[in-house]
């Protein structure tokens, strides 16, 4: 009987996967990758690796989860790839789970007095902007995600009664800009990961909202800008 749920985190250049026993929620492994454009020749042999290593083949896995975004681009496009390819091969369903707040909660888990702070996971774009989102303790949302140009104007409804816990790889571009505001406080070397993903696909499930293998899209944001590169002379 198929048993486990497999959680994909590929929306930073941390590739991680994880594995939860779907009846108890209980954790069998985790492993990740920090290199960088690793995601799509590694994130296949970390699969494996985790599934022999406790012990498991692909016939034990039940259904798959994978982070929505936003985030990377390509490592979004590269996870849910993978997923999609299980699901369809295994015939099993599909979770997908928001990244930010997936971070939320893995900042919340953690967290001394969780209640007395909003969570706001910050993901690094271009220049001065970031993707981010506003979350409480239990998860529900303040601000549903969106893209933000810094200032020092920026969230400063929500700050101006209320702590708030920023992180995330985009966070330390906002911090000199609110380093006065006693509501604002930064945490270090925060990064996506596929446990997460996982304790919040749990619940997905058991609530059976799975999505489409057939016509699921990550969640990017925002449109996805390429070039056309010029005809060499």
């Amino acid at each position: 009987m198929s048993t486990l749920l497999l959680s994909l985190e590929t929306s930073s250049p941390v590739c991680s996967v994880a594995l939860h026993y779907l009846d108890t929620g209980r954790l069998v492994g985790q492993t990740e990758l920090r290199l960088e454009k690793s995601h799509s020749s590694h994130l296949s042999l970390l699969i494996s690796q985790l599934l022999e290593n406790t012990l498991h083949t692909l016939q034990d896995v039940a259904a798959v989860a994978v982070s929505d975004g936003p985030g990377s681009y390509t490592g979004l496009r590269i996870g849910a790839a993978a997923a999609k390819g299980l699901c369809y091969a295994l015939e099993i369903p599909l979770l997908a789970v928001s990244t930010l707040q997936s971070l939320a909660h893995q900042v919340a888990a953690v967290t001394a007095r969780p209640d007395q702070y909003w969570y706001c996971p910050m993901l690094d774009a271009r220049r001065m902007e970031v993707y981010a989102g506003v979350y409480r303790a239990d998860g529900a949302e303040v601000l549903a995600p969106t893209p933000l140009l810094l200032d020092e104007t920026t969230l400063a409804e929500q700050l101006a009664g209320q702590s708030l816990l920023f992180f995330g790889n985009g966070a330390a571009k906002f911090r000199p800009l609110v380093a006065d505001n006693p509501h604002a406080a930064f945490l270090a070397g925060i990064e996506p990961s596929a446990i997460s993903v996982g304790a919040l696909a749990l619940e997905a499930y058991r609530r059976q909202e799975f999505r489409s293998v057939a016509y699921y899209e990550p969640f990017y944001l925002k449109e996805v800008y390429t070039t056309t590169p010029k005809n060499k002379q």
